[in-house]
């Protein structure tokens, strides 16, 4: 197959959506199919055989991390060189409806993922009245195109419920040869000044639909006890722009900003557990990347982190939005020795189970029938 690939961004390490977007690549291509990739934000890692065509652009106001980009008429000239049987969408925005038009005039099959659940964002930017308008215009975009692929059951039950059809589910699958126990580096803990220390982790962007404002509450609780703060280290990965609120909330937290390459595994085999309350996540990557390091989570009982651990039983689900549960299931791992082995040996037994090449070979043998079905029209 030739597979045309549009994706908001194409930063290798810029977020566990990117991480999974490449992991896909790289299977298409393993398999022997061909893959253009068009992106208005493309860092493409040296050596790999996809062509990758940077799209006009400019930065975001208020959100300078990721671009908006341009459909042009050479971008049409190059679609129809490519010549692809079928379209991949990993981001429904303006260019991912002209990509979706095109394949329309073409007579193409068109593929999405349901990477971000971008409404569950709203309310955190006070713009919970536009939830039902943007639902209309997902609706009508995931219903234009020929499946829809979500994360979890949780997520497909989700769309189903907002009138989306077609949907399947492709989960996430994990590099166990980068995320694993043995990148656990005394050296990185000691410049954390974290050794003899239960190093709590939050990995992820520093925005408030993260629910970061958990993560702070949870900290300030572990500064009501003496021997509890001499005894936990709490380390904030990422970037964003609340970090210098949340550097204001947490004075002695470790911040060693955005982390990619081998920098971001060994950070979490370097922590004792991932703290992850967001309410927003379809998946949440950073789950199954703490459990393949040798790592358990809390995580929330809203979105899709939830059956990551529960099908797992690698961490413990809190109430959404409450510091006192999450503080009380992060005091559980603290105090309980046995049961803090036994989470995290249970995470790398289900991390075991997630590789990428059986994850990406049943998605890869769908989109052959949905290339077969277009064609037998």
């Amino acid at each position: 197959m030739k597979i045309a690939f549009y994706a908001g961004t194409y930063v290798k390490d810029k977020d566990g959506a990117v991480r999974t977007m490449y992991q896909l690549v790289s299977s298409f291509l393993a398999e022997g199919h061909e893959v253009m990739v068009w992106s208005p934000d493309v860092s493409p890692g040296k050596g790999r055989r996809e062509t990758v065509n940077p799209l006009p652009s400019v930065p975001i106001p208020l959100y300078s991390d990721y671009r908006l980009g341009f459909y042009t008429a050479s971008t049409e000239k190059q679609l129809d060189a490519f010549g692809p049987d079928i379209v991949h969408i990993s981001t429904p925005d303006i260019i991912g409806g002209r990509f979706l038009r095109y394949a329309a005039k073409r007579g193409l099959p068109v593929a999405t993922i349901y990477h971000t659940d971008f409404p569950s964002y709203l309310a955190y930017y006070r713009l919970g009245f536009a939830e039902n308008a943007v639902w209309k215009y997902l609706r009508n975009f995931y219903n234009s195109c020929d499946a829809v692929f979500a994360p979890t059951e949780e997520m497909k039950i989700r769309l189903e419920s907002r009138g989306i059809r077609r949907v399947d589910i492709w989960g996430r699958g994990i590099d166990r040869t980068l995320f694993n126990p043995r990148r656990r580096s005394g050296e990185l803990r000691a410049e954390w000044d974290a050794n003899g220390r239960f190093v709590v982790a939050y990995v992820g962007r520093f925005v408030w639909y993260k629910d970061i404002q958990v993560v702070i509450d949870v900290y300030r609780r572990s500064r009501q006890s003496a021997s509890i703060a001499e005894a936990t280290r709490f380390v904030m990965i990422g970037s964003g722009p609340e970090e210098e609120a949340m550097r204001r909330e947490m004075p002695d937290a470790v911040f060693p900003g955005y982390l990619g390459g081998t920098a971001l595994p060994e950070a979490y085999a370097s922590s004792d557990m991932l703290l992850f309350p967001s309410t927003t996540e379809a998946f949440g990557n950073v789950v199954l990347e703490a459990f393949s390091s040798g790592i358990p989570a809390v995580v929330s009982d809203v979105g899709g982190c939830q059956e990551l651990v529960r099908g797992s039983d690698a961490g413990f689900i809190a109430a959404a939005g409450d510091g006192s549960a999450f503080w009380e299931c992060s005091q559980r791992l603290l105090q309980d020795r046995r049961l803090y082995d036994e989470k995290c040996r249970n995470g790398l037994d289900f991390a075991e189970r997630m590789s990428w090449p059986v994850i990406n070979g049943a998605l890869i043998a769908r989109y052959e029938e949905i290339v077969a079905a277009k064609r037998g029209n």
